[in-house]
């Protein structure tokens, strides 16, 4: 599987930003999707999460403000970001992950810089 992550960037508090996340190859197989986002000097942290049924969880820091869809058509998953705060700067990461007999296997795209000013 193979994720490519865009839609990045600089934007001021309480502004909006859309993250995309085109996967491609083994899409079949693929239980889940979402975003992880770190933050300098933090652990990466699971922001929002779409399971194949349509199920979705989110990091308590970003519920009502974050909402994370998918378009199946082409196999992409999107973050919409709203209400954006100094505090969710960090480099967002697009994660896909397929549940196997041994276990969890996790794909991960290239990840995409949020800024956030004051």
């Amino acid at each position: 599987v193979q994720l490519q992550a865009s839609g990045g960037g600089l934007v001021q508090a309480g502004g909006s930003l859309r993250l995309s996340c085109a996967a491609s190859g083994s899409i079949f197989s693929i239980n889940g999707m979402g975003w992880y986002r770190q933050a300098p000097g933090k652990q990466r942290e699971l922001v929002a999460a779409i399971r194949s049924g349509s199920s979705t969880n989110y990091a308590s820091s970003v519920k009502g403000r974050f909402t994370i869809s998918r378009d199946n058509a082409k196999n992409t998953v999107y973050l919409q970001m709203n209400s954006l705060k100094p505090e969710d700067t960090a480099v967002y990461y697009c994660n896909a992950y397929m549940l196997r007999v041994g276990g969890r296997e996790d794909y991960w795209g290239q990840g995409t810089l949020v800024t956030v000013s004051s």
